[in-house]
């Protein structure tokens, strides 16, 4: 229910280049810090979201979505539940186009408010488990 195949192939494949990943920073043992490997593979340009604001991955870091100074088009959550439904609604309001909840983050309520606001959103869900199976 909350990462139909339709979906996760629109937000993959045309919900734009700009992915925003919060949690991301320069930990290389971190699940983030892979996927964002795994994002920069198929072309996306990969923006850290970490209190730290450290650069990853060769670009720039930064605290906060609101903090970033252009356009976003999907937001990447790799925060604990507890902390998502805000980072949803900060995406929402900075007119991201997608969120995507990693394995581990669910959130009903966050999901049915941002898919409410328009936007495309899956859940509990990996892009580098779901890329290869998009054939």
């Amino acid at each position: 229910m909350y990462a139909d195949q339709a979906t996760i192939r629109k937000i993959l494949t045309e919900s734009g280049d700009t992915w925003a990943v919060v949690g991301l920073s320069t930990n290389r043992a971190r699940a983030a810090y892979g996927v964002a490997e795994v994002l920069r593979r198929h072309g996306k340009r990969v923006v850290p979201v970490h209190p730290k604001a450290e650069p990853v991955h060769g670009e720039q870091g930064y605290p906060t979505l609101s903090a970033i100074p252009f356009p976003v088009d999907v937001v990447d959550v790799f925060v604990n539940s507890d902390l998502a439904g805000r980072v949803a609604d900060e995406a929402t309001a900075i007119g991201a186009k997608a969120v995507w909840f990693q394995l581990g983050v669910v959130d009903e309520a966050a999901w049915a408010r941002t898919r409410a606001a328009g936007l495309d959103m899956v859940m509990d869900r990996c892009p580098a488990i779901e890329w290869p199976r998009l054939g």
